[in-house]
């Protein structure tokens, strides 16, 4: 639908010492991303940033050694996406490793009790009885909800990432690099890397106190937490700068090497991975989605039993669970896809005429699928997207997915700035915010958030960017090449995986799985026939008979069918030529 620029990366210096025993294409690729010397790729854990910048550590460790001191009652509150569940689990597994006497955790039902340590949520966990509330993956902008909790005589400690507003809660203390004077430098890290960052800080403390001595217990190994550290990292989209490509790698190694929790182990199993070839991508593409299903259709609580269980038959039960809600929200996602677009279609807009910024809004959408909704009509039409459901109380919630060059969060604040009132709440960061608003004002905000973002984007930002690693030689077009850029990574955002485009013959093309286009591409100078799959294409325009010479943007892939091993090109996007 929208206008798409292939763009090829600088040729860049790969000639430099460091990458003399690399594979060429692989160095090409590292100089491209900015890597002067290997070691800079994050490999080790002695590579990890030390956590003395992080502000608000010292407090928080604090407060968590008096409580396991005294045998408090601690109460893990988490979030209902994956990044949460990865850290309501890491918090909840690590206290109870180094010997807290009780440890709970909750996570708000998104259709009850909505985001955050609210009020409500409060009341529900002071039933349970803790001295201490832990927040993991939010509480930044929980003002309310850390009142409330201090009135009730409840400490609170928030670990979040998301971006603070202009006032901070009132909590016994605050870790979060985002937040204001924190120098730690790695500001992506997600919701998992802080609280893990916490966990090893509170280990080193009680080790200096001689808890373990006096527990008759030896300090816990808590590398063995990696693996969902890795896999809440990658699954919340943050970047991979040097830090988080060590925690992602060295998660993705304990996996690899069977050292996975059981509940990670039966999550690969439902989606069909193999377990020792697991890269950043299955992560993100096969385990993370299963675990957000629970989230988005029924209790996140699901998707932290499978994780927290040490049994291997119930975690794969648990990982069943979640596979079928997750071909669920699929279907639901699936029909509210076709509705939006059949919306859009209506319209009988060209693209030219289309808001910058879309809002999209019908009463039989789900509040779980929004979020991937709005990324999908994003991924479509190359402009911010929000797309709303039906909340409580004659108010709408939405969800937002940004593009490069326009802030999300910020672009928010400025309208609530403008329009005082029109925003019930909202919170996030530069590519993804949630919001609630009244039904009544959802057209006055349709058009005052198209007003924002054409303050900040211009027409060009419209026309989505495919940026590649430039053409392969005859020669490159391998199982072994495919390898070495698999064993490369990992790959993610801000550290993109190998992409190349090229001109080829098109031989044969045909649907398989009702949306996926299977093709075989000859390549010009060899002749060389190789295999390639472009998935949820456009079916009115592809197959196209009438088409025999192509231009595709492309990822090298090994498919393995019946015990065989074939190079195959994963499409980012095919168009004809000639």
């Amino acid at each position: 639908m929208t206008d798409i620029q292939i763009e090829r990366r600088p040729d860049p210096d790969s000639s430099l010492p460091v990458f003399s025993e690399t594979h060429p294409v692989l160095a090409r690729i590292y100089a491209a991303r900015g890597v002067q010397s290997l070691n800079l790729l994050g490999r080790s854990l002695s590579e990890l940033l030390p956590d003395s910048g992080l502000h608000g550590l010292d407090a928080a460790v604090a407060r968590l050694v008096r409580a396991i001191t005294a045998g408090e009652h601690i109460l893990i509150v988490g979030d209902f996406d994956c990044d949460g569940a990865t850290s309501t689990s890491v918090a909840v597994l690590a206290l109870r490793m180094m010997g807290a006497a009780e440890v709970g955790y909750l996570v708000p039902n998104r259709f009850e009790y909505g985001y955050g340590l609210s009020p409500e949520i409060v009341e529900v966990a002071r039933a349970r009885g803790p001295q201490l509330l832990v927040t993991v993956d939010n509480g930044i902008s929980s003002l309310d909800g850390v009142a409330h909790a201090n009135a009730c005589g409840m400490d609170v400690v928030v670990t979040d990432h998301h971006l603070a507003g202009s006032e901070l809660p009132a909590a016994c203390a605050i870790v979060n690099p985002n937040q204001p004077g924190c120098g730690f430098i790695a500001k992506s890290t997600c919701g998992v890397g802080v609280i893990f960052y916490v966990m090893i800080a509170l280990r080193r403390a009680l080790s200096a106190n001689g808890w373990f001595a006096q527990q008759n217990m030896a300090a816990p190994n808590l590398a063995s937490l990696l693996d969902l550290v890795a896999l809440g990292t990658v699954a919340d989209v943050v970047a991979l700068e040097h830090n988080n490509r060590v925690l992602v790698h060295q998660g993705l190694q304990r996996i690899r090497a069977g050292k996975a929790r059981p509940g990670i182990a039966a999550l690969i199993e439902v989606s069909g991975r193999t377990r020792s070839r697991l890269v950043a991508s299955d992560l993100g593409f096969a385990l993370a989605p299963r675990l957000n299903a629970a989230g988005r259709l029924e209790d996140m609580s699901i998707g932290i039993e499978c994780l927290l269980t040490d049994d291997a038959d119930r975690a794969l039960e648990l990982a069943r669970t979640l596979d079928e809600l997750n071909q669920e929200r699929r279907g639901i996602e699936q029909e509210m896809q076709q509705q939006a677009l059949h919306s859009l279609a209506r319209l009988e807009l060209d693209e030219s005429e289309l808001p910058m910024g879309l809002c999209l809004y019908d009463e039989s959408w789900h509040q779980g699928v929004i979020g991937i909704l709005a990324s999908r009509i994003k991924e479509r039409v190359h402009r911010p997207v929000i797309a709303f459901a039906p909340g409580d109380d004659g108010q709408i919630k939405g969800s937002a997915r940004s593009i490069s060059g326009f802030h999300i969060r910020d672009g928010l604040d400025a309208i609530a700035a403008r329009y005082p009132g029109m925003l019930s709440k909202f919170g996030g960061h530069a590519m993804a915010a949630g919001m609630t608003l009244d039904t009544a004002q959802f057209a006055d905000f349709r058009t005052a958030f198209d007003e924002q973002v054409r303050l900040q984007l211009d027409a060009a930002a419209l026309t989505r960017r495919l940026l590649t690693d430039g053409t392969l030689g005859a020669a490159d077009f391998s199982v072994e090449l495919a390898e070495v850029l698999r064993e490369g990574g990992p790959w993610g955002q801000m550290f993109p995986e190998p992409l190349f485009d090229g001109e080829f013959g098109l031989l044969q093309q045909r649907i398989v799985g009702q949306r996926h286009l299977k093709l075989v591409l000859m390549e010009p100078t060899s002749g060389l026939a190789i295999d390639a799959i472009w998935f949820n294409i456009d079916t009115v325009h592809w197959p196209d008979t009438s088409v025999q010479r192509v231009r595709v943007v492309y990822r090298l892939d090994v498919n393995e069918f019946r015990g065989q091993r074939n190079l195959q090109l994963m499409v980012e996007h095919l168009e004809a030529i000639g």
